[in-house]
């Protein structure tokens, strides 16, 4: 079976038929000129760095716009409703160093991210924006061109975000954790987080890596806090299927370790079945997991629903990825692993049941997984005798 070379730009940026986007997206600009109102949202590259294109995503229509970036509130929504929705924004983009954040351009960007409700702007393009970019690594968004002319008009700023902005002296760990313990959704600190706004050394952060960075760290701080809880006392699966994507998480009763596997199957990235999972033990992991985002994002889902608990467990989240799939980001993993556990989990009284009721629910055959999976081939000798 073919291992998915996660770190290579042919899996994380994918390529679509031109056809299939374009008839998803709910207008093509004409105009260079775009006035509407920002979630608000910018977009921070990383190819160049520390040079990027730095810029805001702007709707051509005024109104409330937040729910455009609140990956939170998407659970639910059609994958192509999902698309048409970012397809309304339009990026501008321009070249600047991470570190110039007292640039005028910069400054209005960040104080516009202060904001916690849309933010009208206008701008001027050097041209008619084109394309789109699709990434499991981050949220989609429509056309882009050169920004020339900003004009931003802030909205009411959120008050818990601007503390974090003035401190100057807090760490950027700091503030991310104080946030989403004030309940700040994890888009929001992304975004935040993005644009430079804390730190005692401030810079933008590509978007890509900031939403990387926000789940590791918050995962991080409620991982070391669960290690403290007792095993959960029963082998439990919890099962979904949504966005053509079908979803498995299995918790064992052992103290904690964290493992996520992806099975993308043909006609969606690849031509070949591909397979690709990172694993960590009971004291974590040093190295950046292969398979990107995605494993930092369902490990804080995982985390946070043993922290409501006051349980650990050892977790595996098995995914499988079928044609018609569109990637949309990493916010996929994190709400729909969120809004999976919430649900009543099917309890076992062992291992052997557990995986044998995985094997109806998904469609790989169990002895792929087992081949793919740390936590399940230290299981091995147990299970042989049902294989």
């Amino acid at each position: 079976m073919k291992k998915l070379k996660l770190l290579s730009e042919d899996y994380r940026t994918v390529k679509l038929r031109r056809e299939e986007i374009l008839s998803l997206i709910p207008f093509i600009p004409s105009s260079n000129e775009v006035v509407g109102s920002s979630p608000p949202e910018i977009f921070v590259g990383r190819h160049g760095y520390p040079k990027v294109l730095i810029g805001p995503l702007i709707p051509p229509f005024l109104g409330r716009t937040e729910n455009l970036c609140l990956t939170e509130t998407w659970f639910g929504k059609e994958l192509e409703e999902i698309i048409r929705m970012r397809m309304q924004l339009i990026r501008g983009k321009k070249l600047l160093k991470v570190s110039q954040i007292d640039d005028r351009y910069a400054q209005e960007l960040r104080e516009a991210m202060l904001s916690e409700v849309s933010v009208d702007m206008e701008a001027k393009l050097g041209s008619s924006p084109r394309g789109f970019l699709f990434s499991e690594d981050h949220q989609p968004f429509g056309p882009s061109a050169s920004l020339e002319y900003l004009r931003i008009y802030p909205g009411r700023t959120d008050f818990r975000v601007e503390k974090a902005y003035y401190d100057r002296d807090m760490g950027s760990v700091d503030a991310i954790i104080e946030l989403y313990g004030k309940g700040v959704p994890i888009s929001r600190i992304q975004q935040c987080f993005s644009a430079g706004l804390f730190g005692v050394k401030r810079r933008f952060v590509p978007t890509r890596w900031s939403i990387t960075a926000v789940d590791d760290i918050i995962s991080k701080y409620i991982i070391e806090k669960i290690k403290e809880y007792p095993v959960i006392n029963e082998f439990r699966v919890y099962h979904m299927e949504y966005i053509r994507n079908k979803w498995a998480v299995i918790m064992l009763p052992e103290r904690w370790s964290y493992e996520s596997i992806e099975a993308w199957f043909p006609g969606t990235i690849t031509d070949k079945m591909g397979i690709a999972g990172d694993y960590e033990p009971f004291n974590g992991r040093k190295e950046y997991a292969s398979m990107g985002g995605c494993y930092y994002a369902g490990r804080l889902a995982v985390a946070e629903r043993l922290l409501e608990e006051r349980r650990q467990a050892s977790v595996l989240i098995l995914r499988e990825i079928h044609p018609g799939y569109i990637p949309t980001g990493v916010w996929n993993v994190r709400e729909t692993v969120r809004n999976l556990l919430r649900k009543k989990p099917y309890a076992f009284s062992s291992l052997k049941e557990c995986l044998l009721f995985v094997e109806k629910k998904l469609d790989l055959p169990l002895k792929v997984w087992i081949e793919n999976s740390k936590i399940l081939k230290e299981k091995m000798e147990s299970l042989e005798s049902f294989l």
